[in-house]
């Protein structure tokens, strides 16, 4: 059984009924503990930030065991539900793929992410359907995020983007998805029309040239991840301040905009 309540699964489901949910994507525990303190309805991992927050690259090589340590750790300190970027699951066995899902569920996630990478939707839909009959074994209705890269890897001409995303869809869908992911995917009409057609959940993610939320809610989509776009940020303000420190060790900078010492520990005490 998962770590966090089974009602977590159904309220993650509920979550992306109707309205757009604002899912900020972590790097860690305290990242998370964060989050939830700023009213975030659920928290999600970015395989990117995990990755690199543990001093590997994104991309199918962080640990698995890394991984599930993580989620546990986040787990452990926040109170809504938890959704976690398993990239393509770390295999293409997909027996290992649904052996890596039980360990992940097992650390309290009630949602994940696998993706396609643009490779082969056969494969793709079959990692999905292991992860549905994983679920169901631990007794939690988890949330199967079907990410597609259509977008993200450029592998598709523009031209034929909409009709392979709509086709990939379907398919997951069948194997038992509960929601398609398409990063990479800003154009308003086209988000619209993808929305309307796919009988699941829209996930698009937070990119340049994407509408304002509330557009995009409009326009049917369900769910808007920040994906790595949070972790980005904090690495390039972390390198101009401790470029600038180690330039020319001044202090000013190292208290500007900085959250007081007191109130972060009370933050993380509090779990």
């Amino acid at each position: 059984m998962s770590s966090l309540p089974p009602a977590h699964a159904a309220l993650f489901h509920q979550l992306h009924a109707a309205g757009l949910l604002l899912l900020p994507n972590v790097s860690d525990a305290g990242g998370a503990r964060l989050v939830e303190s700023l009213g975030a309805k659920a928290v999600a991992t970015t395989s990117a930030g995990v990755a690199w927050s543990h001093g590997y690259a994104d991309g199918g090589q962080l640990p698995v065991e890394v991984l599930v340590a993580t989620v546990a750790e986040i787990a452990r300190v926040i109170r809504v539900p938890l959704s976690v970027d398993m990239e393509g699951g770390y295999s293409d066995e997909v027996g290992v793929v649904g052996e890596h899902v039980a360990r992940v569920v097992g650390a309290g996630a009630v949602g994940i992410n696998l993706e396609d990478a643009g490779g082969s939707p056969e494969l793709h839909s079959r990692k999905i359907e292991e992860a549905r009959r994983v679920g169901g074994r631990l007794g939690v209705d988890v949330f199967v995020n079907a990410r597609t890269d259509t977008y993200l890897r450029n592998t598709f001409a523009p031209e034929v983007r909409v009709a392979e995303t709509l086709a990939r869809a379907e398919r997951y869908r069948e194997a038992g998805a509960s929601g398609i992911f398409v990063p990479g995917l800003v154009a308003a009409a086209q988000i619209r029309l993808i929305a309307a057609t796919v009988k699941l959940p829209l996930n698009v993610m937070a990119r340049a040239g994407l509408p304002a939320a509330a557009e995009v809610a409009a326009l049917g989509a369900r769910r808007l991840s920040a994906g790595s776009g949070i972790p980005e940020v904090m690495f390039g303000r972390t390198a101009a301040l401790v470029a600038e420190f180690l330039r020319s060790g001044t202090s000013g900078p190292l208290t500007d905009g900085a959250m007081a010492y007191r109130d972060l520990n009370a933050l993380m005490a509090a779990r």
